[in-house]
Protein backbone atom coordinates (compact mmCIF):
# COMPACT_ATOMS: atom_id res chain seq x y z
CA UNK A 1 0.00 0.00 0.00
CA UNK A 2 2.55 2.62 0.50
CA UNK A 3 4.60 1.95 -2.44
CA UNK A 4 1.45 2.63 -4.39
CA UNK A 5 0.69 5.35 -2.26
CA UNK A 6 4.65 6.59 -2.96
CA UNK A 7 4.10 5.81 -6.44
CA UNK A 8 1.29 7.92 -6.95
CA UNK A 9 2.78 10.61 -5.16
CA UNK A 10 5.94 10.74 -7.51
CA UNK A 11 3.34 10.57 -10.69
CA UNK A 12 1.59 13.69 -9.33
CA UNK A 13 4.78 15.59 -8.32
CA UNK A 14 6.17 15.02 -12.14
CA UNK A 15 3.02 15.86 -13.45
CA UNK A 16 3.38 19.34 -11.55
CA UNK A 17 6.44 19.90 -12.54
CA UNK A 18 5.55 19.38 -15.96
CA UNK A 19 2.77 21.59 -16.31
CA UNK A 20 4.56 24.59 -14.23
CA UNK A 21 7.47 23.67 -16.77
CA UNK A 22 4.93 24.51 -20.15
CA UNK A 23 3.42 27.28 -18.04
CA UNK A 24 6.75 29.35 -17.60
CA UNK A 25 8.21 28.11 -21.23
CA UNK A 26 5.05 29.25 -22.55
CA UNK A 27 4.61 32.38 -20.59
CA UNK A 28 8.83 33.18 -21.46
CA UNK A 29 7.60 33.05 -25.35
CA UNK A 30 4.73 35.27 -25.20
CA UNK A 31 6.34 37.52 -23.10
CA UNK A 32 7.70 39.80 -25.42
CA UNK A 33 4.28 39.83 -27.80
CA UNK A 34 2.30 40.67 -25.11
CA UNK A 35 4.57 43.74 -24.03
CA UNK A 36 4.53 44.79 -27.84
CA UNK A 37 0.32 44.63 -28.19
CA UNK A 38 0.32 46.56 -24.88
CA UNK A 39 2.55 49.37 -26.55
CA UNK A 40 0.75 48.82 -29.58
CA UNK A 41 -2.72 50.15 -27.52
CA UNK A 42 -0.92 52.25 -25.35
CA UNK A 43 0.20 54.47 -28.33
CA UNK A 44 -3.16 53.93 -29.99
CA UNK A 45 -4.89 55.66 -26.58
CA UNK A 46 -2.02 58.14 -26.74
CA UNK A 47 -2.94 58.97 -30.31
CA UNK A 48 -6.33 59.50 -29.50
CA UNK A 49 -5.79 62.32 -26.51
CA UNK A 50 -3.02 64.02 -27.82
CA UNK A 51 -3.10 65.00 -31.70
CA UNK A 52 -0.22 62.73 -33.33
CA UNK A 53 0.98 66.46 -35.27
CA UNK A 54 1.04 68.72 -32.67
CA UNK A 55 4.48 66.82 -31.24
CA UNK A 56 7.83 65.27 -32.87
CA UNK A 57 9.15 63.70 -30.12
CA UNK A 58 8.71 59.94 -29.54
CA UNK A 59 5.99 60.37 -27.10
CA UNK A 60 5.83 56.67 -25.48
CA UNK A 61 9.64 57.14 -24.68
CA UNK A 62 9.01 60.69 -22.80
CA UNK A 63 7.31 59.09 -19.89
CA UNK A 64 7.49 60.26 -16.23
CA UNK A 65 6.30 59.05 -12.81
CA UNK A 66 3.58 60.90 -11.46
CA UNK A 67 2.22 60.40 -7.83
CA UNK A 68 -0.93 62.19 -6.05
CA UNK A 69 -3.32 60.68 -4.51
CA UNK A 70 -5.28 64.16 -3.92
CA UNK A 71 -5.29 64.33 -7.41
CA UNK A 72 -4.69 61.32 -9.67
CA UNK A 73 -6.70 59.16 -7.34
CA UNK A 74 -3.69 57.08 -5.98
CA UNK A 75 -1.06 56.58 -3.64
CA UNK A 76 0.54 54.45 -6.35
CA UNK A 77 3.17 55.68 -8.80
CA UNK A 78 1.27 56.40 -12.58
CA UNK A 79 2.37 57.86 -15.32
CA UNK A 80 2.52 61.22 -17.65
CA UNK A 81 3.79 61.00 -21.45
CA UNK A 82 5.01 64.63 -22.06
CA UNK A 83 4.79 65.89 -25.78
CA UNK A 84 7.01 68.14 -27.83
CA UNK A 85 7.52 70.20 -30.47
CA UNK A 86 11.06 71.12 -31.50
CA UNK A 87 11.97 70.67 -27.84
CA UNK A 88 9.06 73.00 -26.85
CA UNK A 89 6.08 71.61 -24.57
CA UNK A 90 3.24 71.24 -25.70
CA UNK A 91 1.40 68.45 -24.12
CA UNK A 92 1.15 66.00 -21.67
CA UNK A 93 -0.94 62.88 -21.71
CA UNK A 94 -1.45 62.01 -17.52
CA UNK A 95 -2.86 58.64 -15.93
CA UNK A 96 -5.55 59.32 -13.30
CA UNK A 97 -7.80 57.32 -11.62
CA UNK A 98 -11.67 57.86 -10.80
CA UNK A 99 -11.85 56.39 -7.49
CA UNK A 100 -15.22 56.59 -6.64
CA UNK A 101 -17.05 55.04 -9.54
CA UNK A 102 -19.95 53.39 -9.18
CA UNK A 103 -18.39 49.82 -9.27
CA UNK A 104 -14.64 51.01 -8.05
CA UNK A 105 -11.77 52.49 -9.56
CA UNK A 106 -11.96 54.04 -13.31
CA UNK A 107 -8.54 54.14 -14.74
CA UNK A 108 -8.46 57.13 -17.19
CA UNK A 109 -6.05 59.01 -19.18
CA UNK A 110 -6.37 62.46 -19.78
CA UNK A 111 -4.38 64.54 -22.76
CA UNK A 112 -3.86 68.55 -21.78
CA UNK A 113 -2.28 71.20 -23.83
CA UNK A 114 0.84 73.00 -21.56
CA UNK A 115 -1.32 75.78 -21.27
CA UNK A 116 -4.19 74.04 -19.43
CA UNK A 117 -6.85 72.99 -22.02
CA UNK A 118 -8.35 69.24 -22.78
CA UNK A 119 -7.35 67.73 -25.96
CA UNK A 120 -9.09 64.07 -25.00
CA UNK A 121 -10.17 61.72 -22.45
CA UNK A 122 -10.17 57.81 -22.52
CA UNK A 123 -11.49 54.95 -20.40
CA UNK A 124 -8.27 52.36 -19.88
CA UNK A 125 -10.12 50.32 -17.41
CA UNK A 126 -13.54 49.98 -15.16
CA UNK A 127 -15.91 47.45 -13.75
CA UNK A 128 -19.47 50.35 -14.29
CA UNK A 129 -22.89 48.27 -14.65
CA UNK A 130 -22.95 47.19 -18.47
CA UNK A 131 -25.82 49.44 -20.59
CA UNK A 132 -25.25 52.08 -17.98
CA UNK A 133 -22.15 53.26 -16.32
CA UNK A 134 -20.14 52.08 -19.87
CA UNK A 135 -21.23 54.94 -21.66
CA UNK A 136 -18.07 56.21 -20.69
CA UNK A 137 -16.15 54.13 -23.14
CA UNK A 138 -15.45 55.53 -26.49
CA UNK A 139 -17.00 52.71 -28.08
CA UNK A 140 -19.93 52.87 -26.47
CA UNK A 141 -21.28 56.75 -26.36
CA UNK A 142 -19.32 59.91 -27.18
CA UNK A 143 -20.15 61.29 -24.07
CA UNK A 144 -16.03 60.95 -23.21
CA UNK A 145 -15.54 63.64 -26.02
CA UNK A 146 -17.10 66.02 -23.97
CA UNK A 147 -14.26 67.23 -22.31
CA UNK A 148 -12.30 68.05 -25.04
CA UNK A 149 -11.11 71.98 -25.65
CA UNK A 150 -12.50 72.57 -22.40
CA UNK A 151 -10.60 73.82 -19.14
CA UNK A 152 -10.55 75.17 -15.82
CA UNK A 153 -11.03 78.94 -14.59
CA UNK A 154 -10.46 77.94 -11.31
CA UNK A 155 -10.25 75.02 -8.56
CA UNK A 156 -13.43 75.28 -7.38
CA UNK A 157 -14.66 76.29 -11.19
CA UNK A 158 -18.34 75.61 -11.06
CA UNK A 159 -19.01 74.08 -14.13
CA UNK A 160 -17.00 71.15 -13.81
CA UNK A 161 -19.50 69.41 -12.32
CA UNK A 162 -22.51 67.40 -13.79
CA UNK A 163 -26.17 68.92 -14.92
CA UNK A 164 -27.65 68.08 -11.49
CA UNK A 165 -25.04 69.34 -9.32
CA UNK A 166 -24.84 72.99 -11.43
CA UNK A 167 -22.92 72.23 -13.68
CA UNK A 168 -21.89 71.94 -17.51
CA UNK A 169 -21.84 68.06 -18.59
CA UNK A 170 -24.31 65.76 -19.00
CA UNK A 171 -25.03 62.51 -16.35
CA UNK A 172 -26.43 59.73 -17.86
CA UNK A 173 -29.45 58.06 -16.94
CA UNK A 174 -29.86 56.14 -14.18
CA UNK A 175 -26.13 56.22 -13.67
CA UNK A 176 -25.16 59.64 -12.21
CA UNK A 177 -22.20 58.41 -9.33
CA UNK A 178 -20.23 57.27 -12.86
CA UNK A 179 -20.07 60.54 -14.88
CA UNK A 180 -19.53 62.48 -11.61
CA UNK A 181 -16.47 60.74 -10.70
CA UNK A 182 -15.07 61.19 -14.12
CA UNK A 183 -15.70 64.83 -14.61
CA UNK A 184 -14.04 65.39 -11.14
CA UNK A 185 -11.00 63.19 -11.90
CA UNK A 186 -10.31 65.35 -15.02
CA UNK A 187 -11.30 68.44 -13.47
CA UNK A 188 -8.56 67.06 -10.75
CA UNK A 189 -6.09 66.38 -13.44
CA UNK A 190 -5.73 69.46 -14.84
CA UNK A 191 -5.00 70.49 -11.22
CA UNK A 192 -2.81 68.72 -11.07
CA UNK A 193 -0.71 69.60 -14.10
CA UNK A 194 -0.60 73.44 -13.37
CA UNK A 195 0.58 72.60 -10.55
CA UNK A 196 2.85 70.12 -11.56
CA UNK A 197 3.85 71.16 -15.23
CA UNK A 198 7.26 72.65 -14.74
CA UNK A 199 8.61 70.03 -12.88
CA UNK A 200 7.19 67.22 -15.32
CA UNK A 201 8.73 68.87 -18.10
CA UNK A 202 12.04 69.49 -16.44
CA UNK A 203 12.24 66.57 -15.11
CA UNK A 204 14.99 63.67 -15.82
CA UNK A 205 13.58 60.75 -14.38
CA UNK A 206 11.84 58.05 -16.76
CA UNK A 207 9.43 55.43 -16.44
CA UNK A 208 10.06 51.84 -15.46
CA UNK A 209 11.18 49.98 -18.57
CA UNK A 210 11.14 53.25 -20.47
CA UNK A 211 14.57 54.87 -21.59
Amino acid sequence: MNKIISKNGLILAGFALAVTSVVAITELLTKDEIARQEQKQLLKVLDQVIEPTSYNNQLFMACVPTQSQQFLGSEKTQRAFLAFKDQKPVAAAIETIAPNGYSGNIYLVVGITFDGMVTGVRTLAHQETPGLGDKIERAKSDWITSFNQLKITSHKDPLWQVKKDGGQFDQFTGATITPRAIVAAVKNSQIYFELNKQALFNSKQRCGGLS
